[in-house]
């Protein structure tokens, strides 16, 4: 009897589970080792803020999409490998052996980055820990009128989050901060003119081009000298790798990321696999849930072939990804290379391809 080990809920594992529910793994035990008994869409995280969605209706359960895949289900965070015996070492202190391991935990959100960001930052990721840290903010905001708040990180998560907390708090005095000269940086330059104008007609003050060097009880100081007021800091600041991967022995890149070939699997450990991002793909592509997702079916497709001793696949992602912003008030903007579009229809886009994803793996209507 075959090991596999599926360590971490993340979006390329929520496939896998998918797949072995189509088509169970031959003399193979199956383990889903995960922290939380849901996996929750980030996707739509922004709609949940805003009001949108129940919370529920972002979240996958794991634990009856790995009953109909035969999978056991352990709640557990996995902490550290021993790769020589190959085990898995979860916060629990109990110890799971695999024959074959595949990671998809996702990455942590760079909270360190910023002196005391840790202390007195709310970070994205976990999103678990985000989605209380976020209610007990809506509560604050609507029972403290002295409340405020300022978002660090101008990507599309920040400028998404900014605008779907003024959705939400219509009151609240906001603030994004970002190293560039306009939100949404990397996309189309009429995106980011259109995403400025949007926080203006919202009430968002932008503060761009500087960096946060710290966070303390009453806001942000940047790197200017300038202090940012604000009761609740939120860090949307670029993903971070977890330490356990390098401490194991993986290879791992600059950032701490496991780095895989083009089948997924670890450079230095062909027993282990990756994917999403906590994985460093041969082909780099930018740390997104949309990556994440599209690794999924080449990830289940693989690790079917080497338990069964068939010839893995190469897989490598799309140049071009299709970027689905929301803006708080069920408008949306798209980006597709140099191309970008805007409205209400796109919302309705964006919600129809979100709610197929969550249906699919909830066995909901959509």
């Amino acid at each position: 009897m075959k090991r596999l080990v599926l360590l971490g809920g993340g979006h390329a594992h929520v496939y896998v589970l998918d797949a072995l529910a189509r088509a169970r793994l031959p003399d193979t035990e199956v383990t889903l080792i995960s922290p939380y008994p849901r996996q929750i869409y980030s996707g739509m995280l922004p709609g949940w803020i805003a009001g949108h969605y129940h919370i529920d209706e972002t979240a996958i359960p794991l634990t009856p999409l790995a009953e109909r895949a035969g999978v056991r289900f352990k709640q557990a965070r996995g902490i550290g490998l021993d790769l020589d015996a190959r085990r898995v070492r979860c916060d629990d202190g109990s110890e799971v052996a695999f024959d074959r391991l595949s990671i998809d935990t996702g990455p942590t959100t760079a909270s360190a980055r910023i002196a005391g960001g840790t202390q007195h930052g709310i970070a994205v990721r976990p999103i678990e820990d985000f989605v209380t840290r976020i209610d007990a903010l809506i509560a604050a905001a609507s029972a403290d009128p002295a409340c405020s708040a300022a978002i660090i990180g101008s990507g599309a998560a920040g400028f998404e989050l900014a605008l779907a907390l003024r959705a939400r708090l219509p009151k609240l005095p906001l603030t994004l901060i970002g190293s560039t000269a306009l939100p949404l940086d990397g996309l189309p330059g009429r995106l980011q003119r259109r995403a400025r104008r949007l926080l203006d007609a919202r009430h968002i003050d932008w503060v761009g081009r500087h960096r946060a060097q710290n966070i303390d009880t009453d806001g942000v100081w940047l790197d200017d000298g300038q202090h940012v007021r604000a009761s609740h800091v939120l860090q949307v600041t670029g993903a971070a790798a977890p330490e356990w991967p390098a401490q194991s022995g993986l290879a791992t890149d600059a950032g701490g990321f496991i780095r895989v070939g083009p089948t997924l699997q670890s450079i230095s450990h062909p027993f282990v696999f990756a994917a999403g991002d906590v994985a460093a793909y041969a082909d780099p592509r930018p740390k997104s849930g949309v990556f994440a997702v599209r690794a999924g079916p080449p990830l289940a497709d693989n690790l079917r072939r080497n338990i069964t001793g068939d010839t893995l696949q190469r897989w490598q992602a799309q140049r071009r990804a299709l970027y689905l912003i929301s803006t708080g008030d069920r408008r949306a903007l798209a980006a597709w290379g140099p191309l970008s579009i805007e409205g209400a229809w796109v919302w309705r886009w964006k919600d129809h391809i979100d709610r197929a994803f969550m249906a699919r793996f909830s066995q909901r209507d959509m």
